[in-house]
């Protein structure tokens, strides 16, 4: 005799219902995240809790000469509610953009007299600068390039030949620094095919890239940008663009352990703002952030006089008084350069801080 197997109908004790399991959603991509971003003045003020009738009409005059580009992750470590957050006063217009101030100017490292080639800056002996592009992830309202004529300097593949010809011919270049814009903005396919080029000119020793995209979207270093990293025969160093401690969160950290395990050097420049990181107690707990999330306080820039940004200004007596005082509660190691950049000069000037 066969005996039947009784059914689920039939024996709901000894059969187990099917069970749901839960999908959890992806995870935007970097790209998608950035196609988010916030670009207008309302969206901002809305989303962080700000007056309209306070700040929106001078954030549109700001907005109106240099438009407002803010990512998620960005967002979200602003405090809700405080229209003096330092994060927030970096990319929040102010009506004072729209007001001319005596010796700021629309180019003030005078940029333009220092193209070799398209997309290609020659201002040092040994290196060169390459602007892959002209978007950044983040509008920073103090950018010293926030007039410059970018769609005039958009690389082709044309162009890309010029470059290579440029460097060919000359050997005392031994690194290229890719800026933009934020040379990270591109995609890895176009930056793998740049980093295959650049790894053909025989005296290149290292590659530097200069991005804020691994602080303002940490999704951004994937395992795309890595891979193609770790490919290239040339040293690899990433100066990072940080100017509070409050811009290094969890998912900061991680990037930056990952770009390190992918054999890059990580380096930090910030700038001295008004308003942002112009006290000590700002700059020393920006220092121990950074050393914290693996990366080496570098440069400290004096403040570029560009168009629509006096508002941040910081003079230099106040600037070296900072640096001075950093001297005395951090090791040296932790104190980064005081440096100014002026047009024409071999390098960067580092500003004398006088006797302590």
């Amino acid at each position: 005799m066969i005996q039947r197997t009784p059914s689920c109908i039939e024996a709901r004790n000894t059969c187990s219902e099917p069970k749901l399991v839960p999908v959890t959603p992806a995870e935007p991509g970097w790209q998608e995240i950035l196609s988010r971003s916030i670009t207008t003045p309302s969206q901002l003020l809305s989303r962080l809790g700000l007056s309209v009738d306070d700040w929106k009409a001078g954030a549109d005059a700001g907005h109106a000469l240099f438009p407002i580009r803010v990512p998620e992750p960005y967002l979200d470590r602003i405090e809700y509610g405080n229209p003096h957050d330092p994060l927030l006063r970096q990319v929040l217009p102010i009506d004072s953009e729209a007001q001319a101030a005596p010796g700021f100017v629309s180019d003030p490292l005078q940029e333009d007299a220092a193209i070799a080639a398209p997309g290609l800056i020659r201002k040092y002996k040994s290196r060169a600068l390459l602007m892959v592009t002209g978007q950044c992830a983040i509008n920073c309202r103090y950018c010293f390039r926030r007039h410059f004529p970018y769609q005039e300097h958009r690389l082709g593949r044309e162009d890309r030949e010029k470059v290579v010809d440029t460097l060919m011919a000359s050997p005392e270049i031994n690194e290229i620094i890719l800026s933009g814009g934020d040379p990270l903005a591109a995609n890895d396919r176009l930056l793998a095919q740049w980093a295959s080029l650049l790894d053909s000119v025989p005296h290149l020793r290292r590659l530097r890239i200069h991005s804020r995209l691994p602080v303002v979207i940490p999704g951004r270093v994937c395992s795309e940008l890595t891979d193609w990293l770790s490919a290239s025969r040339l040293q690899k160093v990433l100066v990072v663009h940080i100017n509070h401690a409050a811009e290094i969160d969890s998912a900061t950290r991680t990037a930056m352990a990952r770009l390190a395990k992918a054999g890059v050097t990580l380096l930090n420049q910030s700038v001295i703002l008004r308003g942002v990181n112009d006290n000590t107690t700002a700059l020393c707990n920006l220092s121990e952030a950074l050393f914290d999330a693996g990366i080496m306080p570098y440069y400290l820039h004096a403040f570029d006089p560009v168009t629509g940004a006096h508002h941040f200004d910081v003079s230099d007596q106040r600037a070296t008084e900072l640096v001075r005082e950093m001297q005395g509660q951090l090791p040296g190691f932790l104190v980064p350069k005081l440096v100014r950049e002026l047009p024409g000069q071999a390098s960067k000037t580092t500003l004398d801080l006088g006797r302590r």
